[in-house]
């Protein structure tokens, strides 16, 4: 039969089309197993451009988000050389500061894993499965490490053992104390040369932060401490659930895609392109007007061709839903009643997205808090949070800051500063509701 015969053509495309499906069948089966009650997942077309463009972005943007560094090694291997500290860290220190394994990448491992022989840290680093550290390695030495968006925004199911498991994209890593982890450098000198101060304040600055926190808007305006003498570092956000919401991050600064490109290149110190003349201001953010990150470009771009299907990603991932037996189903649909009624959350925590489909940001003065973090961002507000899944990153409090450590907290600051007026038992509805979402 000829190569251009059209039953050859015909075939060929049965193929790839095939392919598409199998693809598509994979990411449904595998990522979002509640799709598999849809009735119209069967209808879409073998031949069906969209669905096979969907399916590629899908698994474009899942490796992107598991295993891209950007290039980032240059900075954490080459400015700070990261790599000297990890190459002395044991499996049981790297745990304890909440970095997680990826129990998927351990197959073949025969025996008891030694978590206090620092060679097992770089077979785990060969084996990629240091969730958000890539190790580079020339012959058998530890040569480089570069990070990844899954770092601070994937946990795992610890079904191994604490910090060992399946990953979990998108989760808040509410463990990892990033401070503490960049003071394992043998150097941080790049850090204070961009913020004008010595080596010693730097290291005091990171080792404030603590688990789940870190400060993206240090490097931008250089303020450490807030004004009541606490860490200015907030707490590493969810990444999943963020379909139809519009503006990203705890105060605003844009969309999704907008702080993927500012993180990657400005934090994660990838070599991409990053645009933002916003950061021109130097009165509002002099760190970075001094340094002209919002005009960062480099040669090859290794971030923006991963943009998109990291979007896409990023996008797909749902909100996890609560444990069996995590709530109250009786108080939690009272709550839900009092919740898009007389409590008036849903005024702004629309559903089913539970932020405004808008422009889902606001005033300090607004929801009853001080205007220090919103101060930080562009547009001086704070974002109204999506909360689906708000069970899974409880730990280290609710709001940017962490200010209040539960539920019940959140409830009596809004029955206080709107003057609701509502009872112990109808407020304790309330909370139920939240942990139900």
């Amino acid at each position: 039969m000829s190569l251009r015969s059209p039953a050859r053509r015909r075939l060929a495309f049965a193929v790839a089309a095939l392919c598409a499906a199998a693809a598509v069948f994979q990411v449904v089966a595998a990522d979002a197993p509640r799709w598999r009650e849809r009735k119209d997942l069967g209808a879409i077309p073998l031949d069906d451009a969209a669905a096979r463009h969907a399916a590629r972005q899908f698994l474009e943007g899942r490796q992107t988000f598991r295993h891209d560094t950007f290039g980032s090694e240059a900075f954490w291997g080459g400015a700070l050389r990261l790599h000297e500290a990890l190459a002395t860290v044991t499996p049981r220190t790297a745990l304890a500061v909440g970095l997680k394994v990826d129990a998927d990448a351990l197959a073949g491992l025969t025996g008891p894993i030694d978590l206090d022989d620092p060679a097992v840290t770089a077979e785990l680093l060969r084996r990629d499965a240091v969730i958000g550290v890539k190790g580079f390695f020339e012959g058998g030495r530890l040569a480089s490490v570069g990070i990844q968006c899954a770092l601070c925004h994937s946990t795992v199911d610890d079904r191994v053992a604490p910090g060992i498991g399946r990953r979990r994209d998108g989760w808040a890593n509410r463990d990892l104390d990033v401070g503490a982890i960049i003071n394992l450098a043998p150097t941080v000198a790049p850090f204070a040369d961009l913020l004008g101060v010595d080596e010693a304040t730097v290291r005091a600055v990171l080792a404030s932060w603590g688990p789940g926190r870190f400060d993206a808007t240090l490097t931008l305006d250089g303020k450490a401490f807030r004004p009541d003498g606490k860490t200015a570092a907030v707490l590493i956000p969810p990444a999943f659930g963020l379909a139809g919401v519009n503006l990203h991050t705890w105060t605003g600064w844009g969309g999704v895609s907008h702080w993927n490109a500012l993180v990657a290149n400005v934090e994660m110190h990838g070599q991409g392109t990053f645009l933002d003349a916003r950061l021109d201001d130097a009165a509002r953010f002099p760190v970075a007007a001094r340094a002209r990150l919002g005009h960062t470009r480099n040669t090859p771009d290794r971030v923006t061709p991963k943009l998109p299907a990291l979007h896409a990603y990023q996008l797909a991932l749902p909100a996890p839903g609560p444990p069996p037996g995590s709530f109250d189903a009786a108080a939690a649909a009272r709550g839900r009643t009092l919740f898009e009624g007389r409590a008036q959350c849903g005024t702004c925590h629309v559903p089913p997205l539970y932020t405004e489909p808008g422009w889902n940001v606001h005033l300090p003065a607004e929801i009853g808090i001080d205007a220090f973090q919103a101060e930080r961002s562009p547009d001086r507000r704070y974002r109204t949070s999506p909360l689906k899944g708000l069970w899974s990153h409880a730990k280290g409090g609710f709001y940017h800051d962490g200010r209040f450590a539960t539920l019940g907290a959140v409830v009596d600051h809004y029955d206080a500063h709107l003057g609701l007026g509502l009872t112990p038992a109808e407020k304790e509805d309330l909370v139920q509701f939240l942990k139900s979402l």
